[in-house]
């Protein structure tokens, strides 16, 4: 099943993992007393952040627009974000 996905979607699912994790932790360090809006700002984040880039596509004619990139860059960053709080919280 896993050999079923496009590259491309690979590529945008470990950026955001990357994207995830980084504003996670940087969320984190700004609000430490607040996790649930820590968290929901850094979601909101990731999926404009995401989606955004993919409308940037579309309007410039840089790249290709497919939402299914944002949602794959999404999904990556929800991986991260949780990677990022286990980090912290081990720490």
């Amino acid at each position: 099943m896993l050999k079923k996905i496009a590259p491309d979607k690979w590529k945008h699912f470990f950026v955001g993992i990357l994207l995830g994790g980084v504003l996670q932790a940087f969320v984190l360090f700004l609000l430490p007393a607040h996790f649930r809006l820590a968290t929901t700002i850094t979601f909101l984040m990731v999926a404009s952040i995401s989606y955004g880039f993919e409308l940037f596509s579309l309007f410039s004619g840089h790249g290709h627009y497919d939402v299914m990139d944002a949602v794959a860059s999404i999904i990556g960053g929800v991986l991260g974000m949780a990677v990022a709080y286990l980090f912290l919280v081990m720490m």
